[in-house]
């Protein structure tokens, strides 16, 4: 697997998770409209945004460590 596969792995999660995050916020907007019906919504919504923080964290470095691997080899090549 190349450095740039890597890089692009990281960077789709990051995408994803972003994507997930919006979606998240809308669900939670439309929750509040519902009033108490939709705290259970809101509660799950919540947990899900959690989920895609972790995941963007992890993408993140990914991305970094890609970033440092691909310094590494150009510096040993100079």
């Amino acid at each position: 697997m190349s450095v740039n596969s890597i890089l692009n792995s990281g960077i789709q999660g990051v995408q994803s998770a972003t994507q997930g995050v919006e979606r998240v916020a809308k669900d939670i907007v439309r929750s509040g409209a519902d009033g108490a019906a939709g705290q259970n919504n809101v509660v799950e919504s919540i947990v899900d945004l959690q989920l895609y923080e972790r995941s963007v964290q992890a993408s993140a470095q990914i991305v970094k460590t890609a970033d440092e691997v691909l310094g590494t080899i150009l510096d040993t090549m100079v």
